[in-house]
């Protein structure tokens, strides 16, 4: 069985930094790319950073691109993101899913999610 478990969300000032990370249990977690997400208040959840299976590929929504890296470790079955130069308009839910197929960019193309980790960037 897949679980996926986030970690590293909290509380940071405007310009500070945060690392998340997405612990997968489960076999095969090299098999796969895996995306980070993030749900603010009544928006929907919209894709951030996505990294292919074996690391040498990574993708990034525009407005963090230059903030935001993503990585994985395949030996610590461990996706992360490293965020730097918070802004108050990243303030969310992120989640990291496992991506089944398709679209890294796509909420659809996943098929397993952890139960998310809030980030509260304060101005």
């Amino acid at each position: 069985q897949v679980q996926l478990v986030e970690s590293g969300g909290g509380l940071v000032q405007a310009g500070g930094s945060l690392r998340l990370s997405c612990a997968f249990s489960g076999r095969t977690f090299s098999n796969y790319a895996m995306g980070w997400f993030r749900q603010a208040p009544g928006k929907e959840r919209d894709f951030v950073a996505a990294i292919s299976e074996r690391g040498s590929s990574t993708y990034y929504t525009d407005s963090v691109k230059g903030r935001f890296t993503v990585s994985r470790d395949n030996a610590k079955n461990t996706v992360y993101l490293q965020m730097n130069n918070l802004k108050p308009e990243d303030t969310a839910v992120y989640y990291c899913g496992r991506r089944l197929g398709g679209s890294l960019y796509l909420r659809s193309s996943y098929d397993y999610w952890g139960q998310g980790t809030q980030v509260t960037v304060s101005s």
